[in-house]
């Protein structure tokens, strides 16, 4: 004969609905589960455990098991006419897959909240801080939006929507180099980039950034030295990072040879350092074809024009040298 020595919860509302778990033995080939004289539906998990769906009632009544072995012993199980909890917000309303971040629910008739569900899964755990709010850790999730219910012993609350958003990546920065004082804008390209709250070239915080899309970012690079790792804060973690170099200013300190012809052809070397990024020589306004050596020397090829001096300088990531003089010389005579 099936006895039950236990149901949980104890109590449930008036409509029914809630699932309750009974505790016990012999319950295997039970044909009947009932709350009083009210039949309800049921699975038999094991010879010592059901799952029953309670039915409507009222007051107090023993949950009873049939079997082939006769009706055994039941529990008092309570009907309750409490209010059904109602949900008005939730914060924050996104999260990471990996779960873990508190939320804060808030909402009406809390009081007494046996549980906490983010979709399917319960919460992995969660207070009752008053009548209306509740604090719940957020269990792991799928991306996308799921509903939050809290279930009380007036039943089972409405849903609000919380994300769970996927953790940032990385992929590159565009340019991955610039100016030791900063102030460049720097294109950061990767996925899940949506709600970004921070952007930090190594430990210091982007000047600021602006979200483009989900996967790409806008950033003003703050001063820096060396080359720092990139990355992305969001809801759903902080990214893989993905580096960024910082050049110092280039300097100039010679050329050779500082004449020459009026007409284009003569290789001039240009002595310095900071030079092994660089992107341009000028010839005051004109730029020439150039080859870089080394850190510390190039060769360009003066460009024609009149007689006179003209400013040489450079320009790289870290930005634009000091100028040197080259001056153009007329041929004997003319």
């Amino acid at each position: 004969m099936p006895v039950v020595s236990g149901v949980s919860p104890g109590q449930g509302p008036a409509a029914g609905g809630n699932t309750v778990t009974l505790t016990g033995s012999g319950f295997t080939g039970a044909s009947a589960v009932r709350f009083g004289s009210a039949s309800a539906s049921f699975t038999v998990v094991s010879a010592t455990q059901i799952t029953a769906v309670a039915p409507p009632g009222s007051g107090t009544v023993q949950v009873t098991v049939t079997g082939p072995g006769g009706t055994g012993s039941g529990v008092a199980y309570s009907y309750v006419s409490a209010p059904v909890p109602v949900l008005t917000s939730v914060s924050p309303g996104q999260g990471p897959v990996g779960g873990g971040n508190t939320v804060t629910l808030t909402g009406s008739a809390l009081t007494g909240v046996t549980g906490v569900t983010f979709g399917s899964t319960p919460a992995t755990s969660f207070t009752i801080v008053s009548a209306t709010q509740i604090t719940a850790v957020a269990p792991p999730g799928a991306t996308g939006p799921v509903q939050i219910t809290v279930t009380g012993p007036g039943g089972t609350s409405n849903g609000v929507t919380y994300f769970y958003v996927g953790v940032p990546t990385l992929t590159g920065a565009a340019p991955a180099l610039g100016p030791v004082s900063g102030d460049n804008i720097v294109t950061l390209t990767g996925t899940n980039l949506l709600g970004a709250t921070a952007v930090r070239f190594g430990s210091t915080p982007a000047l600021s950034f602006t979200v483009v899309s989900a996967t790409q970012i806008s950033a003003v690079a703050p001063p820096g030295s060396g080359t720092v790792q990139i990355t992305a804060v969001t809801p759903g973690g902080t990214s893989n990072g993905v580096p960024y170099t910082y050049v110092a200013v280039p300097v100039l300190t010679s050329l050779s040879p500082t004449q020459g012809p009026l007409n284009t052809g003569t290789t001039v070397t240009l002595f310095g350092s900071g030079l092994t990024t660089t992107s341009t020589v000028l010839f005051d306004t004109t730029p020439t074809s150039f080859t870089v050596v080394s850190d510390t020397w190039v060769t360009a090829i003066a460009p024609s024009g009149a007689a006179g001096p003209v400013n040489v300088r450079v320009t790289t990531p870290g930005g634009t040298s000091n100028s040197l003089v080259y001056t153009r010389v007329g041929a004997p005579g003319i």
